[in-house]
């Protein structure tokens, strides 16, 4: 009976030892889960070009433009005063310094 109870004692706490474990491991992964798979350059650079020229007619060049035009372009697209369902999805899931660091990036651009 001693052995019984040992066995079903060491049993019962495996799954909590592994339930532990899991837990571990997800909470050491989950930073790394939430980082963003790509950049904001290559989300944008998706449409408008990573030189800042769009390949698609309907979309506009940003190379070149003038930064405080882009910076609130995009806060325009965010806020929804300026409609646009794909860049305000885009706005929306940008920080503040993001949006500033892509209108840095896009103005540093040589223009066509």
């Amino acid at each position: 009976m001693t052995d019984r109870m040992s066995n079903y004692r060491r049993c019962g706490q495996r799954p909590a030892r592994r339930a532990a474990l899991a837990l571990a491991v997800w909470l050491v992964a989950a930073p790394a889960l939430a980082e963003p798979r790509t950049s904001t350059i290559e989300d944008c650079a998706r449409c408008h070009g990573e030189d800042g020229i769009a390949r698609d007619t309907e979309v506009p060049h940003l190379a070149g433009q003038n930064e405080r035009y882009l910076y609130n372009q995009m806060l325009a697209f965010r806020s929804g005063r300026r409609a646009h369902k794909e860049m305000r999805y885009m706005a929306r899931a940008m920080s503040l310094q993001e949006i500033a660091a892509l209108a840095a990036y896009y103005a540093a651009l040589p223009p066509r």
